[in-house]
């Protein structure tokens, strides 16, 4: 019989992350918040002696492998980012901001599973909306399953009962911060309560085999609320991204234990649902087909997967002493970098100009790769000049004003030319690297300079 032996000592908890302390301290030391500190009341501290084992260790060549083999949620996109689909016992943080469509997607996850013809049942549980109103919206977006099965409950121990009632192979729970413990203080969504119940999740989930999707709120800055552990504790955390004011919805992996974090899934939202983009190339380019100074296609690499994304630049006479310097979907330090490179190596005449730089569709560019597009599209605008027709570039541009080269070079070619693109602006190695597809003519440049007078020059001939 296992021997227990406890002391009672008082801490101090971050309601900010979770971080713990022995005594009362203005800032937190984890997560650096200034009066988040508070204090939790006694802590029983236990130390626990060995007991009787119940499912003894076994030899690694004996263990079951087929238990962690992925199954098709029945959504392409949303499966590639998870690595092929969900394995049982696994528990997946979606994240994302209200009403960019993360209880859609899940509902829709949730119909495909039960209709799967496998006998599967699917529990959602709902806790920031009432049963008739999910109804509805599985109506509107045609996810009516005989086997989906709804509570709309916000009591862990409810929520644990329904579990044992329907004994699904699926629970998807929206939203982990609805959902509260009679066990611990405090109300739903502090830090005591998400963990608490996030656990008592996981152990169900784990012990009988249960694909659990937890839905996520974010803050203000775009990170998971809640304690950090929350996402050290799950699985898999996927992130909701995208514009609400525009269709296009971007999901991502920034954390996998059954596949890559690198892949990235696409859908577009309507009024009657959510659908993958198996080939979304053609929302990240404008729809305009005359050829605008200050725009530039680039090829980006998302996991496997190359996207076509074409960068917008305005300049224009600044009629203030420090000029603006405005960005949608790009990194504002970055494209700081690009435009002072450009004015030193390059001697374009922008220091005392505002620049405005913008992506096509919302996405956002973040891949090195893409530096040489938005220098391009800068010189573009500067000189009122369109780049040629039909004209890509791609390449990592370095503060002495070198264009570095990138990786997936024939890939990203290989794309741009079943687009209809014809030539590419790419540093220097490319035509030593692969194939070059048939009919593109790939122009290799050494510097930024080179590059801008590559492709702005035919313009004048």
């Amino acid at each position: 019989m296992a021997a227990k032996t406890s002391t009672r000592s008082s801490g101090f908890r971050c309601s900010e992350c979770g971080w713990t302390a022995v005594k009362w301290v203005g800032r937190c030391g984890e997560c650096q918040a200034w009066g988040s500190v508070s204090e939790i009341g006694a802590v029983t501290v236990r130390t626990t002696a060995a007991t009787r084992v119940e499912r003894p260790a076994v030899p690694i060549g004996q263990v079951d492998a087929r238990r962690a083999e992925a199954r098709s949620t029945g959504v392409g996109e949303f499966d590639r980012v998870l690595g092929g689909g969900l394995v049982p016992g696994a528990v997946v943080l979606v994240a994302g901001e209200p009403g960019i469509g993360k209880s859609t997607l899940l509902l829709d996850v949730a119909a495909r599973a039960a209709r799967s013809g496998e006998g599967r049942k699917v529990l959602y549980v709902t806790g920031e909306e009432s049963a008739a109103q999910v109804r509805m919206r599985a109506e509107r977006i045609e996810a009516m399953a005989a086997t989906l099965f709804l509570a709309a409950e916000t009591d862990l121990a409810t929520v644990l009962g329904q579990i044992d009632e329907v004994q699904p192979d699926l629970v998807i729970v929206d939203s982990v911060q609805t959902i509260a413990s009679g066990e611990v203080e405090g109300s739903a969504g502090n830090v005591t309560q998400v963990r608490e119940v996030t656990a008592s999740l996981i152990q169900v989930a784990k012990a009988r085999g249960i694909a659990t999707l937890l839905v996520g709120h974010v803050t203000k800055d775009g990170s998971i609320a809640g304690p950090r552990v929350l996402e050290h504790l799950v699985d898999v955390v996927v992130q909701f991204e995208g514009d609400r004011h525009s269709r296009l919805r971007l999901v991502r992996a920034v954390k996998n234990r059954y596949g890559p974090t690198d892949e990235v899934g696409c859908f577009d939202l309507s009024d009657v649902g959510i659908v993958g983009l198996p080939d979304p190339s053609g929302l990240f380019l404008s729809r305009g087909t005359l050829t605008v100074p200050g725009t530039c296609v680039t090829v980006t690499l998302e996991g496997r997967r190359p996207l076509m994304t074409e960068v917008q630049a305005l300049v224009a006479k600044s009629e203030i002493p420090t000029p603006r310097r405005a960005t949608s979907g790009l990194d504002s330090a970055r494209v700081s970098m690009i435009i002072a490179v450009l004015a030193k190596r390059a001697q374009a005449p922008i220091v005392n100009a505002d620049v405005y730089l913008s992506t096509v569709g919302g996405v956002r560019l973040t891949e090195p790769a893409s530096d040489l597009a938005i220098a391009l599209a800068v010189a573009s605008a500067v000189k009122d000049q369109p780049l040629p027709d039909h004209a890509i570039a791609f390449g990592e541009l370095g503060l002495a004003g070198e264009i570095r080269p990138v990786s997936g070079m024939p890939r990203r070619l290989a794309e741009a030319a079943r687009l209809g693109f014809r030539t590419a602006y790419v540093p220097r190695g490319v035509l030593g690297s692969g194939p070059t597809p048939e009919g593109m003519q790939v122009v290799e440049c050494d510097d930024i300079r080179s590059a801008v007078r590559a492709a702005l020059q035919p313009v004048h001939g």
